[in-house]
């Protein structure tokens, strides 16, 4: 929704919004857009008399923003549904769909496309550290999206992403999630498969070759040329394949039909972002760029705020920030991390907050997801209504107080670690107070 009102302030539209908790870096970029942002969800906020709103998919009957919207007879749509109407309609939309890597992979394609001079739009759900915004209405026919699946408004139950109308499409992966809308993994497939009978027949698919999910999707019927990515260079036969030079995945060879199309040197790590990268240069390549100059480009992407973000180093300790919080990604952030700094110790701090790990769909992972961490605290929220203790054993270490989480950090924090806060939420500003905690005690 931050992006939406970003793009519909460059329209040239006066722009207000009304939300709740909001936390940067989305507060602060619509700040300094010059957007007013009214806190909570008041009648009052409407007294501009709006010619439109636009309202998001966390509002429901009974907030009393929407209630006074729909007594007062205003004109109302979803954001998806506003954004093919004033921006994609025109456009040839590249779309990244996916349970994971969406905002990383759509902030590479941006990218991608950028350093070609092709100067797309773009929203994204995150702000890539090469833009510094989430979204823009670019200056060519080109506009990259972050697709998701989730539903679009409570009266349109519909996955977002089936209002894009791609040209393009990276599928990333698929796996359950988002139990508070979906009852099962089938029910995701559907929605998958909706979005691929969108997708014309001179367009494009990317999709992993071995994603079992995503073949199940496809075969239920698919009326546009797919090409897979593949990591296992040689061993496939996927037409876009990696072959690491680093087993971190800092450094890379991108294959196309078996020969050397390019080089990837770059400050990411992990086996995840090589394949994000893969299906980010096969993209590009099917709107003209060459994957030399792809995979050139990627040589200078920085990646993206809260995807593993380094926040400070401290006496020797290093914070990181990341998003992650379903336990495949979980896993492959901190696998890849491993990968990077090899024997030094990784602390993993995680708060299971997203709507599928509050209602413990993903409990059981939890422990598997922690292995590549030599130790793990997982805070358990006054409100999270289930057992972590219980569900992780001695995998981690249980916290009920996000300050004696930071008490413990400083005990046990030695030069040489590495600090990963996990969450999709603010974590109550617990990166900040680790790091002046860190900066005012000795380490070690």
């Amino acid at each position: 929704m931050g992006g939406l009102a970003l793009m519909a302030k460059q329209l040239g539209h006066q722009v207000t919004g009304s939300d709740q908790n909001v936390y940067p870096p989305m507060s602060t970029q619509l700040e300094g857009q010059g957007i007013r942002l009214y806190q909570g969800y008041h009648p009052a906020n409407l007294e501009l008399r709006p010619d439109l709103v636009v309202i998001g998919n966390a509002l429901s009957r009974g907030n009393p923003e929407v209630e006074a919207v729909l007594n007062q007879g205003l004109a109302y749509a979803s954001g998806p549904r506003w954004l093919h109407d004033a921006v994609l309609k025109d456009r040839w939309t590249l779309a990244v769909a996916g349970t994971h890597g969406k905002t990383t992979t759509s902030s590479m394609l941006a990218w991608i496309l950028e350093n070609a001079g092709l100067q797309p739009g773009f929203l994204i759900g995150g702000i890539p550290l090469n833009f510094g915004v989430s979204a823009r209405l670019g200056q060519s026919p080109y506009f990259v999206i972050e697709a998701d699946e989730y539903d679009t408004a409570f009266f349109d139950k519909r996955s977002k992403f089936l209002h894009y109308r791609p040209r393009t499409a990276i599928l990333n992966n698929l796996e359950y999630d988002h139990a508070d809308i979906f009852p099962d993994l089938a029910a995701i497939q559907r929605q998958f498969h909706h979005l691929v009978r969108t997708i014309p027949g001179n367009g494009l698919i990317i999709a992993p070759e071995c994603d079992g999910n995503l073949a199940e999707t496809l075969g239920m019927g698919c009326w546009t040329p797919v090409e897979q990515t593949a990591l296992a260079a040689g061993k496939s036969e996927a037409l876009w394949q990696a072959r690491l030079r680093r087993p971190d995945g800092g450094e890379f060879d991108v294959l196309k039909a078996g020969a050397t199309r390019g080089t990837v040197v770059w400050g990411l790590s992990g086996a995840h972002n090589v394949q994000n990268a893969l299906s980010a240069i096969a993209a590009a390549c099917h709107v003209g760029i060459e994957p030399e100059r792809a995979a050139a480009a990627l040589c200078e992407f920085r990646n993206v705020k809260r995807r593993l973000e380094l926040r400070a180093c401290v006496n020797g300790v290093t914070l990181y920030d990341d998003f992650a919080h379903h336990p495949t990604a979980i896993a492959a952030t901190l696998e890849g991390l491993r990968a990077k700094v090899d024997g030094a110790r990784i602390i993993a701090v995680l708060e299971p907050r997203s709507n599928t790990m509050r209602m413990g769909v993903h409990a059981n992972a939890l422990a598997d997801s922690l292995k590549a961490a030599d130790s793990a605290i997982i805070y358990q929220a006054p409100d999270l209504g289930w057992d972590v203790e219980q569900a992780v054993g001695d995998a981690a270490t249980v916290s009920h107080s996000l300050d004696a989480i930071v008490a413990r950090l400083v005990e046990e924090c030695r030069p040489g670690d590495h600090l990963v806060f996990m969450s999709n939420g603010s974590f109550g500003g617990i990166h900040h107070k680790v790091e002046q905690a860190l900066r005012s005690g000795a380490v070690g």
